[in-house]
């Protein structure tokens, strides 16, 4: 089984879908996942997302798409970070 990475997205328009996203990476290597973020509140984008490739499609796509324009914006690529679990415990006042 090949080790999966996921590059975080920035800069994305506020109009682009999960398909035209997959379709700038795709050349680079099998698109696993495509995550566009939405705010919790208003359901309305959030500028950024996340793509899952392959390690080695994820390098080349982190070369090649990092500065490529989409719709006019310069996208922003970069390694995802984990994120630190909040403790889940009861509220407590």
């Amino acid at each position: 089984m090949t080790a999966t990475t996921t590059l975080h997205v920035g800069n994305l328009p506020f109009t682009v879908t999960e398909e035209e996203l997959r379709a700038v990476f795709v050349p680079h290597g099998a698109v696993q996942s495509v995550n566009l973020v939405t705010d919790r509140d208003s359901g309305r984008p959030s500028g950024f997302g996340f793509v899952s490739l392959d390690e080695a499609a994820a390098q080349l796509a982190l070369a090649a798409v990092d500065g490529q324009l989409l719709q006019g914006r310069p996208l922003r690529v970069s390694p995802a970070q984990q994120r630190q679990r909040q403790g889940g415990g009861p509220f407590r006042r």
